[in-house]
């Protein structure tokens, strides 16, 4: 009788991870086949041929639009996020080991924009801007909406990196001489590495993809998700489908490169301490 119930269980949970495969990488799938389709192919099944045509064509200004420009913009901003992350982030994380006056009050306030739209936040940003008399771009007031988005991440990140470090690493290092910068720089940066190379990922891919606050903060040169959200209006051939299949190539190659650097930083250490 127990067999036969953990049997309908293991077949009901193997259904629904089966489901749930389905459906995240389902798309995914269908777009990267799709996206092969031949020069007379369509949006949809059946393929008529197989070819790499319309990644050719999606580098054809007068097809796609500006595609090359915006994913430079894309790279750009999302470089300058992700730095912009890392600092913040990692500063934030070294200031709020002590309790200091209003702390709980700026831990809060950071948390918040989590809570807020994201669509409030770009209009809100897109708003000041014009208030003050700027005009909004990439890499002005879409930088600035995108921080409020990566910058909770990254802190909490740090959060829990230093909930988990031994205090008594660093105080050794300060009995033996070193200042508070060699200290860091010497001690806590080298354990801590591994979460600052997670807050760098966190904060490019997510400004990488970024759509809601960027959408009102970019100004007149659109990012590579807005790029994409013009396409869908206008753009009636798999050319869009290239374009899906090798943003998700980047998305995933960045992914493996940072979990190698992961790597091959523990693999460092623990030769360090063998």
């Amino acid at each position: 009788m127990n067999r036969d119930r953990r049997g309908k269980s293991f077949y009901i949970l193997a259904s629904l991870f089966a489901a749930f495969v389905l459906f995240l990488y389902g798309p995914i799938a269908t777009i990267v086949i799709l996206s092969f389709q031949g020069p007379d192919g369509g949006l949809t099944f059946p393929m008529h041929g197989f070819s790499v045509h319309w990644f050719h064509a999606l580098f054809q200004q007068q097809m796609v639009g500006d595609f090359g420009g915006s994913i430079t913009r894309s790279l750009i901003l999302a470089f300058m996020v992700m730095v912009a992350n890392v600092v913040i982030s990692v500063a934030g994380g070294m200031a709020f080991r002590r309790r200091f006056a209003g702390s709980t009050f700026l831990f809060y306030l950071v948390i918040a924009s989590l809570i807020v739209p994201s669509i409030l936040v770009s209009l809100g940003i897109g708003l000041l801007f014009s208030q003050l008399g700027l005009n909004p771009a990439w890499w002005s007031s879409a930088f600035g909406a995108q921080l409020t988005w990566t910058i909770p991440f990254g802190l909490l990140i740090m959060f829990a990196v230093f909930n988990r470090f031994n205090k008594s690493w660093e105080e050794a290092a300060r009995d033996l001489g070193a200042g508070p910068w060699r200290s860091f720089t010497n001690v806590i940066l080298p354990i801590i590495l591994p979460g600052v190379v997670g807050i760098a990922l966190f904060g490019f891919s997510l400004s990488y993809d970024e759509f809601p606050r960027t959408m009102m903060t970019a100004g007149d040169s659109n990012t590579l998700p807005l790029e994409i959200f013009a396409m869908t209006a206008n753009v009636t051939t798999p050319v869009i489908y290239a374009l899906g299949t090798l943003t998700t190539a980047f998305s995933a190659l960045v992914i493996i490169v940072a979990m190698t650097s992961m790597a091959i930083i523990r693999r460092r250490r623990a030769a360090k301490l063998g």
